[in-house]
């Protein structure tokens, strides 16, 4: 059940968080270098960042979910302890691939 909310809200999150995000950053292209300065200076501050990291965590949670959905769709894992198990399995592979992505933009210089 768990999965299946945060599939929900991971999806949500992405089409209206990431769409605010993408529009700003596009819109600050169109204008010139002032308003890409501005949007930089917001996405670059801590409160920027946090935003980023969560539309980066809801990429990478949905991606985990989506794929196990399309298995389940196939007609594997429906047995009680193994659909658990990759359950929690894609909770934490949309974490680790959040940190993954992050440790490699900030510390891989």
């Amino acid at each position: 059940m768990a999965v299946s909310i945060l599939h929900r809200v991971s999806g949500n999150g992405m089409a209206v968080a990431g769409l605010g995000v993408l529009l700003w950053f596009v819109g600050a292209i169109a204008s010139g270098p002032a308003a890409y300065a501005t949007f930089a200076g917001v996405m670059g501050s801590p409160i920027g960042i946090i935003v980023l990291i969560g539309i980066s965590w809801a990429f990478f949670n949905h991606l985990m979910s989506g794929i196990r959905h399309l298995v389940l769709d196939v007609g594997a894992g429906f047995e009680v302890d193994r659909n658990n198990r990759w359950a929690t399995i894609s909770i934490l592979l949309g974490i680790v691939l959040t940190v993954l992505f992050w440790a490699i933009i900030l510390f891989a210089k």
